[in-house]
């Protein structure tokens, strides 16, 4: 049985500074997710927790 599409967006979060990324998936109807998303995860280039923010995801 194949599944719907959805209302999940796969999006990459990156530090602008390293270049480090992370994917995850966003929820597109969601008020709450509404703008570019931002989190502080851990850069492994820096071994420190920095910034990552919403960025284009390659098609």
């Amino acid at each position: 049985m194949a599944s719907k599409k959805g209302s999940k967006e796969v999006i990459k979060l990156v530090n602008k500074a390293t270049g480090t990324y992370y994917t995850t998936t966003k929820n597109t109807k969601s008020e709450n997710t509404q703008g570019k998303m931002s989190f502080r995860k851990y850069d492994k280039k820096t071994r420190k927790h920095e910034t990552f923010t919403e960025a284009k995801m390659p098609h």
